[in-house]
Parts: structure tokens; sequence; C-alpha cells
């Protein structure tokens, strides 16, 4: 029987099995290989170079031209067809985009491609058609190409196999450092900022001489992000984040100018003068001016774009400002409603070896030294290789200039090329021969190469280069350039094994490299820094040093360094201390940058505040408004200040208030602090916080009223109470006497009391009790009942003994006579704990201060007039004191003296 047919016909065939497949597992394998070729062929660039495929294509497609920086433009219609001809297959539109971006110095730190036409402007318009603009390579994007030709990266072949690519460029210039990069793939996102040429330059030399060098050692010489359209980086933590490998989030805010009402022109006026990076200025003046027109921005009269990119300002927007209207308040809803600040993601992503990987700064710093040592290795290498290849070449003439006659013999009488460079290869020349004919220099060195032997042979590639000699070449002079030229080769190649031998050689080339290029594309610094806006948790990036903070009447807040204000003799009228006309210091004081600010309102709210986080101004300058660092609320203002250094267990915080109440807290209660705030104590209705210091077991505290009195006793009188608890009553008051300091009385002090006339006096605090015993005294939550006045029954006279000191007394009773509130002295405004070896500061309603020492005010008993210590000018008053502790004060203490 035959055998059976099979079936031709394919749908007589029987069906293929159907293998199950796990849609889930599916699903995750094609997407991730879909997700890896998104990052790795489209959106993040390579750490290396700092491109992304399309970038690079662009710039290889451009070398392919001969588009150097020297010579010149081409269309950029005809740039973008090499490129889809050879490399990127893709639409013209999206090569063109790329190109275009590449050529806009509001985009790129250091663009890579200078074009001619119109590329688009900073307004927003956009580029012309590709027929109508020209480009060529920049100077930086010449140097990334520099040595492609010398086998220093590797090459793939491009989408059909017809042309190779580069998998990166060699890269000499920095480019991911110096332009960063942006790009969203599927799932991640990068966001690297530019940097600074300069910075980056000298950074990169630093980590090659200092390979231990640690992130706070580069961001004194990397300071940050320096954007081509400058502005102004608020706060370094986002920064730091980035840097630190995380993500993290940069405010970026617009350069302006802001000129002040005069007696010519009665109104203010603002001047935008840059635009935040990417932002469009067209769209913002347009966003600006619904703002206004919606009247969510108010006191602007006018507003107009006066920008002229011919005159050399592209952004020019002008606000002329209604009469007597803040221009401060005003920039701040700019601020808040328009894109004159803006966030900027910082996310240092790229690819590693392939993978996508977040990058600390000093990896990425790294990542590009270590890609420059394998280039110039790569280069080396393979200078190396073609110099002994040449000098093989020139081997093999020596040996037929030194035979030359049986040499043109030879080829003569050869039948053919080949049949000649056969007979060349069998021609034998003896050592003597060679001599005589190059001379024992020449000979020597050939020597040296060949070894030494009777008999020299030349190779295959010898004879062909033998056969291929012009006649020309045979001339005297031309024998010695071969000379001359083989002698240098060798002296290369040498050099060549030396620099493979030795890698500090080659980090020696990379380091003279970043110099010369320094000098070539260094710039100045355009985007500036400030720590006004930012929380910063590497304190040690700030210096410790003693600073002046004053806060004023009105909400103006600056510090000042220290030395400011020079020490003056008592009784003089002092320095200008920088307020507005009608403002007046509130509270001024001495704290370390580090410490950190309790800072209590009139309401018994409590805020943080790094002393640091305050803006440094000039001792003129009237500061920044306290809403600029303080979310406070409507009719909100700063009563106390208490700067603490650290927050440790055994501290409480003692609050008063102005109708006598004192409350006593756990410091720790007040560690942790919201953005807007906690509760700081519990106002009873009518009443003001005036008064915050910290404390410890055993320490007596001091209460002062305007109108002279004063009571010490013992903080162990106060119970212990949570943060939103009312006080106890801790002093008496009668009649309009209010409340006016808090301090801790200091066994080894004085008690500084000044009035608002000048005048003041020291007195000392005399010893605590040893063994203080808490007195059982009625506690209230009510403000004391006025009472009529008593005459105080410890009335000594100024010299008696125990004038000379505060004894204590039993919490909520009237205290004691402090200082005569006479016509000359003035009303009691703030008292000081000092020593001998402090000194004071004090400010007047006017803003004139004095700084003088505790030692030249004279020491004297509780009811006395005192001395006067600074000579206010008619009509102003002194509002307020602060205390600068001298070298021997305790510097182990978590807390400086609050303000008075």
């Amino acid at each position: 029987m035959a055998d059976a047919v099979p079936p031709t016909d394919p749908d007589d065939l029987p069906p293929a099995p159907i293998t199950p497949v796990d849609i889930t597992t599916e699903l995750e394998d094609s997407y991730l290989a879909y997700a890896q070729s998104v990052m790795v062929s489209r959106a993040l660039p390579d750490v290396r170079d700092g491109l992304k495929p399309s970038q690079r294509r662009i710039l290889v497609a451009m070398h392919d031209l001969g588009l150097n920086p020297t010579g010149q433009t081409t269309k950029c219609a005809a740039i973008i067809g090499e490129t889809m001809k050879r490399y990127h297959p893709h639409g013209d539109q999206s090569i063109y985009d790329t190109l275009v971006r590449m050529a806009q110095d509001w985009v790129m730190r250091g663009k890579l491609v200078q074009g001619q036409g119109n590329f688009g402007s900073i307004a927003g318009l956009a580029a012309a058609h590709q027929r109508y603009t020209e480009a060529k390579l920049s100077p930086m994007a010449w140097a990334m190409l520099d040595d492609i030709d010398k086998d220093t990266v590797d090459f793939i072949d491009n989408y059909d196999g017809r042309y190779r690519e580069p998998l990166c460029l060699p890269g000499r210039y920095p480019n991911l450092l110096i332009n960063g990069s942006d790009g969203i793939a599927v799932g991640m996102a990068t966001d690297i900022p530019p940097h600074n040429p300069t910075e980056v330059f000298t950074g990169l030399i630093e980590l090659i001489d200092n390979p231990n060098l640690d992130l706070m050692g580069v961001l004194k010489i990397i300071q940050g992000p320096d954007f081509p359209t400058g502005g102004t980086i608020m706060g370094r933590q986002g920064m730091l984040e980035g840097y630190l490998g995380r993500r993290g989030r940069i405010t970026l805010r617009a350069r302006t100018e802001i000129i002040e009402a005069t007696k010519a022109n009665k109104s203010a006026t603002i001047i935008i003068k840059e635009v935040p990076y990417q932002v469009n200025r067209l769209k913002l003046a347009g966003d600006i001016g619904e703002l206004i027109k919606d009247e969510r921005i108010k006191d602007v009269s006018e507003f107009r774009d006066e920008s002229a990119a011919r005159k050399g300002e592209p952004v020019r927007l002008v606000m002329e400002l209604k009469r007597n209207a803040d221009p401060n308040l005003v920039l701040n809803q700019l601020y808040q409603l328009s894109q004159l600040q803006k966030t900027v993601s910082v996310g240092m992503l790229a690819l590693v070896d392939g993978r996508p990987k977040f990058l600390t700064l000093l990896e990425m710093m790294q990542e590009f030294l270590d890609h420059r040592m394998v280039v110039i290795r790569r280069r080396t290498e393979f200078q190396l290789r073609e110099a002994k290849k040449r000098s093989h070449v020139l081997e093999g003439q020596l040996i037929a200039i030194s035979s030359i006659e049986e040499v043109i013999r030879i080829c003569r009488n050869a039948p053919s090329r080949a049949a000649a460079k056969i007979e060349l290869m069998g021609m034998e020349v003896s050592a003597a021969v060679m001599q005589r004919a190059l001379g024992d220099d020449a000979f020597a060195t050939l020597q040296a190469e060949l070894g030494i032997t009777d008999i020299y042979r030349m190779t295959e590639a010898q004879a062909e280069a033998v056969v291929n000699l012009r006649l020309g070449q045979l001339a005297a002079l031309e024998r010695d350039e071969i000379f001359k030229e083989f002698r240098e080769l060798r002296d290369r190649i040498r050099e060549y094994d030396a620099i493979l031998a030795d890698p500090t050689r080659i980090k020696a080339i990379i380091r003279e490299d970043l110099h010369d290029q320094r000098a070539k594309f260094g710039s100045d610094r355009l985007t500036d820094l400030s720590d006004d806006g930012g929380y910063i948790e590497n304190e040690e990036l700030i210096a410790d040093e003693p600073n002046v903070v004053t806060l004023s009447h009105q909400g103006f807040i600056k510090r000042m360094p220290l030395d400011t204000y020079r020490v003056q003799n008592r009784g003089g009228k002092g320095v200008q201390g920088g307020t507005r006309d009608d403002d007046y210091s509130e509270h001024f004081f001495v704290a370390s940058t580090k410490a950190t600010l309790l800072v209590f309102t009139n309401l018994g709210q409590m805020y943080w505040l790094k002393v640091w986080q305050i803006p440094q101004a000039t001792r003129t300058s009237p500061g920044r408004a306290i809403a600029n660092v303080l979310s406070l609320r409507e009719h909100e203002q700063v009563a106390a200040i208490v700067p603490v250094r650290k927050f440790e267990a055994g501290y409480v915080l003692l609050i008063a208030t102005q109708k006598g109440l004192v409350k006593k807290t756990d410091l720790m209660l007040y560690s942790n602090v919201r953005s807007n705030g906690i509760i700081g104590v519990d106002l009873v209705e009518g009443d003001t916080l005036i008064d915050a210091v910290l404390a410890r077991d055993g320490d007596e505290i001091m209460l002062s009223t305007r109108n002279g009195q004063a009571i010490r006793y013992s903080e162990s009188q106060v119970r212990r109470v949570g943060r939103k608890s009312k006080g106890v009553r801790g002093i008496r008051l009668y009649g309009d006497d209010l409340l006016v300091g808090m301090v801790i009385a200091d066994p080894d002090g004085f008690l500084l009391t000044v009035c608002e006339h000048g005048y003041g006096k020291r007195t000392p605090f005399g010893p605590n009790i040893d063994n203080p015993v808490a007195v059982e005294v009625e506690e209230t939550e009510e403000p004391a009942v006025e009472e009529p006045e008593v005459v105080d029954s410890d009335e000594e006279n100024e010299d008696s003994p125990a004038s000379m000191r505060y004894r204590p007394q039993r919490r909520g009773g009237k205290g004691l006579r402090d200082i005569k509130t006479s016509e000359r002295n003035g009303k009691v405004i703030a008292i000081a704990s000092v020593r001998e070896h402090d000194e004071i500061m004090l400010i007047t309603q006017q803003g004139m201060v004095t700084r003088t020492t505790v030692s030249s005010v004279r020491v004297t008993g509780r009811n006395a007039q005192g001395v006067r210590l600074m000579k206010p000018p008619d009509g102003d008053v002194l509002v307020t004191i602060a205390k600068v502790p001298g070298e021997a004060a305790p510097v182990d203490e978590p807390v400086t003296e609050p303000d008075a």
C-alpha cells in the first residue's frame, strides 16, 4: 500500500498547539521591555556625554558635514536630512525642535549649536522654518566630538546597518554637569539643573587633586545650579536633596528691582529684569496683567512690557504702583500668584552602563572623570598603534635608503609590482652597510628598535611602502626628513608607553585639559543663592558666629554681624540702626547663626525660625518684611524671641504676660513646630504675651514693671503646665502698671534696668535661696484686680546694705522698689541680666543704636535713679535693649539670653 501523501493546503494542516501564558507575567515583561527602550533610546541622557540619542545623532551628523565652529553654516534642512538619512529615522519636526533647543542660549548654559536666523526668543516666539535657518557646531560641541575618529568610543550599526554611530561622544566638555538635562521616561523622570562652567571645571580639577573630596567640599566650589536666565534660588535644602541622589525641589525667583518713591515721583516702581528658567515672558506678562485686571493684585496703577532684545534687555516688565503702596507686599503677591517664582525639580537620574541610576553630585563628577580616563587611554593606545605602524614603515624605508642602488635595480628589473615586493622582502642588507649609509646616530636608533643583528630584511608592509616610494623622496633632504620623523616617532612611542603605564599621567592630561577649557569656556555666575526661604539640615555649611537680630514695630526683620556696631562710651548718641521714618526697633538681641529662635506672638502663638534664615542686611537697611519669613496671622505681632541652641530635657520655658501672669512649661514640648505655628500660651481676654525665658531647676526669676517695681522668687513656685494652659499670678499690679520684662536672676550678676529717657542702673541680684521652699499662693487664671497703690514696706535708702540686692519673695506679691521712675528717667522699658564683662546695646524709637560696656554703668542700690546710658535725640525715646555676652560667658548652655 502506498504511503499517504501529506496535505499541502495550509487549511488542511492541523492547528498549532496553544501554549498557555500568564497575562500578568506577559504584561510585566512587555511593559518593562518597552520602558527600558524608552529610557535608553529616548528620554534619559548618558552620564558620560550628557546627551540623549536624538541630540547625539544631530551633533554627529553635523560633524560628518564638516560644520566646525570656524567654518560656514548650512541650512538646517540639510542637517535634518543628513540626521534622518544616517542615524535618526524619525519625524523631521522632532529633530528640528531638538536642534533649535540646543541653539537657544536661554535654555542651554553652554549652547551646543550656533544658529543663524530666527531660532525663537525668550518671549516665547517660535523659531523660523528649517528652510530659513542655518547652523553649525559650537566650540563646546566641537570639544565634545574631539578625538571621535581615534577609537575613543564604541560604535554600533545604525538602524539599517549601512552606517556606524557612536554609543556616546568622547565628551571632553562636561555637558551633563553644565547644561543639565530633563526628560520623562516610563515611570521615572530626570531633572538635572545646569551649572556654572567655571565652577564645574574648578570642581573637577579639585576632585582630581583630592580624591577624598566630600559633598561639603564640592559645594564650596560648585555653589549650586546656575540657570542661563539668572534668577535667585531661595533656600538650599531642595538643592542638597538632589545632590545627595534624592528628589529635591528648588524655589527659583526672578530678579527684580524696586525703585522707591521720591519727592518727584510719589509712587514706587517694580522692574522685572529676568524670568525664571523655562518661563515664557509673554505668558508671564499676560498672567500678571490678568491678576491686575481681576484685582487679585492691587495697588498697581500701570503695567507695561518694555523688553527690547536689540537694546540688551530681553526682559523688562515695568509695574507702576499707586501712591503709598508697599512694593514688597506687591512683590510677595506676585511670587505667590504668578510664575515670577516657580519650583524647579532636581532629580539627577542618568544612564550608567545602560541602566538608569540616581546619582549624587560627586558620583556624576566621578563618572565624567572615569569616562575621560577611558577616552584618554583609548586615544593613547590608538596613537601608539598608529605611531608604531608608521615607525615600522619608516624602518623599511631606512633599510631601502641604505642600499638604494640595489632597491632601484630590483624595481627596474622586476616584471610586476608584486614580484618587486617579493624580491625586496628577500633582499639582505648588512649591518655595516646600513651603518655607513645612515650614520652612527641614525643606525644606533634603528638598532634600538630592530635589535642588533648582522643582516636586516624588510617585512611585507615595509616592502609595500618602499615600492610606493616616489623618486623625489630619495633626495638627500627628503632622507633627512625621514630620519627626523623616525626619531620623533620613537620619542612619541616612549611617551605613549609611559602614559599607559602610569594612571597619574592620564589624570594630569585631563587636569591640564580642564584648565584649558576653563580659560576658554568659563563664565561668571548668573544665578544668585539665598538662604531665605529654605531649610538646611546640613548646618555645617553655616558659619557659627554671633549676629545682631532686629525686628521693627512694623514687622521688618534683619540680621547683621556683631561687629557692625562698635563699642562706644556710655552716654553717647549712638549710630543709625536702620529703620523707616515711621518705624522703630521693637526686638533687638544677639544670637548665633545656628540658634533656633522660638518666636512668641502677642496672641500666644509660637513659631520656629533659624537665625541664618533671617535675611542679612546692612546697618542702615530696614530689613525684610517678617511675612516673607514667618506665616503670621492677621493682627499678630512678635512679642518675645528666645534663641535656643539645642533642645534638652531639664529646661523649662517661662512665659510672662502684660498683666503679670506667668506660665512654666517643659522646653521639649516646643521642639516640634508646624509651619503655621503652635499654641505657646492660652491668654485670658485682654492680656498680651510680653516675654519668655529659659530656666532650670533651682533658678530664680525676676519680674519688672513699667512703674519701677520688681519681684524675685524661685521658679519652683510656678507649677508645670502644658502648652495650652493659662498661667498663674506672677506679680500683683496696681493702677496703670504693666509688666515689661522677665529675666533669670544671676547670683553673680546684676539686674540692669533701663528707662525710656536713656537712664539706667545696675544692682546686684544677690544670692539665691539654697533650699527654696514652694510657698502656697493663690493661683488664678485671671489678671490681677486693680487695687490702690500701697507704699513699699521695704523702702531702704540707696546706700543701705539691703538695697544692694533683691531678696526672694513669695510669688504673687507686689514686689520691691527697683528704680525711681521720675520725670527725668521716664517709665521702665526693659531689664536685662548682665555681668561685668558683658556689653549692652540700646536702641531708640527712631533707630539710633549705642553699644557700650556694662562695666561703665555704676553699681547702685535698688531705690536709685541711675546714670545716663544714652542721650536720645530730642523727641526720641529708648524702646529696647540687648545684651552682648562677654568672652567669659558660658558657651555650653543651650540658649543665649533672650531679648529684653
